[in-house]
């Protein structure tokens, strides 16, 4: 069973008072046992906590349930934040270079999938092996609260982020080709690789725990998730796959929403300082100074998080 608490007010001297003063009980029962005697066990846990003549906590007001936020980047806008690495011996700098494509949607879910899978070996071909920027390149697809997208994660000596970043530019540019001619048989063959994955059965009672507890920790609740994404692969198109690299990923796509996350090391510190004084940001881009003054500045998506006792934002 697992169990997760929110401790709010603090007005007694015992800690565990303090902790559990206000709390939110938040359950999933796996394993060998009963649908009935999985309520009666949470249920009993209810009425110790929260029904006993003196009960030991009270719930959490609708205002202090905590949601999880996703920062909304603006369409047609890159946005870039440069770093000094925190070690300051570390040679090696870094980009991660993030595209956010969409709130969480089973057509959409598929088409980001299906993208990953594609270009992945072709990302780390190009970007690791031909030009060798660096031992650690990879391309994958990022959760955040439902909120999902792209990543290219590159370590580098050879190469400061900003010139990464440009490299991975290129790459999407000539991808685009290699997309637009990808054969029929090729198509297909990804889309039932990507179909056998996602049939493949749990390896064990936590996997299929962590999957189900995952949905119900960010609020899609979508227990039917692999059968609907398996449903939609079936039907799909490669022109379909097509329109979303057009909309979403490429370049000048009219949906494209891009962070640029760049971590200059020792080797780099000249170029670390000519990009936080002297800033050559091209057209729609944008150069985050200070996190928080961003973050404040930028609308959120909405909470999956939801129901009874909840507050949906």
């Amino acid at each position: 069973m697992i169990i997760s608490s929110f401790d709010n007010h603090i007005s007694k001297p015992c800690i565990t008072a303090h902790f559990l003063s206000r709390t939110f009980l938040e359950c999933f029962v796996a394993g060998n046992i009963e649908t009935a005697n999985a309520e009666v066990m949470v249920q009993h846990i209810e009425d110790v906590l929260f029904q006993h003549p003196q009960p030991i906590c009270k719930p959490l007001f609708p205002s202090q349930h905590l949601t999880s936020r996703i920062v909304k980047l603006e369409r047609s806008t890159k946005y870039c934040f440069s770093i000094d690495c925190l070690n300051p011996s570390d040679e090696n700098s870094a980009l991660l270079y993030y595209i956010q494509v969409h709130r969480d949607d089973i057509k959409l879910n598929i088409l980001l999938e299906l993208f990953a899978l594609v270009a992945k070996q072709p990302a780390f071909h190009q970007l690791r092996s031909v030009e060798q920027l660096g031992y650690i390149t990879v391309l994958l697809q990022r959760n955040d609260s439902g909120i999902r997208g792209l990543q290219f994660i590159i370590q580098s000596t050879v190469k400061d982020p900003a010139q990464l970043d440009s490299r991975v530019e290129a790459f999407l540019k000539m991808f685009e080709s290699e997309l637009n001619k990808m054969a029929d048989s090729d198509f297909k063959s990804n889309v039932n690789a990507l179909i056998k994955m996602k049939l493949e059965k749990h390896k064990n009672l936590w996997e299929e725990s962590s999957f189900y507890w995952k949905e119900i920790a960010v609020g899609t609740l979508k227990f039917d998730r692999r059968e609907a994404e398996v449903a939609a692969l079936r039907n799909l198109t490669k022109e379909q796959l097509i329109d979303f690299f057009n909309g979403f990923v490429k370049a000048d796509a009219p949906k494209r929403k891009t962070l640029s996350v760049r971590v200059y090391g020792c080797l780099h510190s000249a170029e670390y300082k000519q990009a936080i004084t002297e800033p050559d940001h091209p057209p729609k881009t944008v150069g985050i100074k200070d996190v928080c003054s961003f973050r404040r500045s930028r609308p959120l998506f909405a909470s999956f998080r939801g129901g009874h006792g909840l507050i949906k934002l």
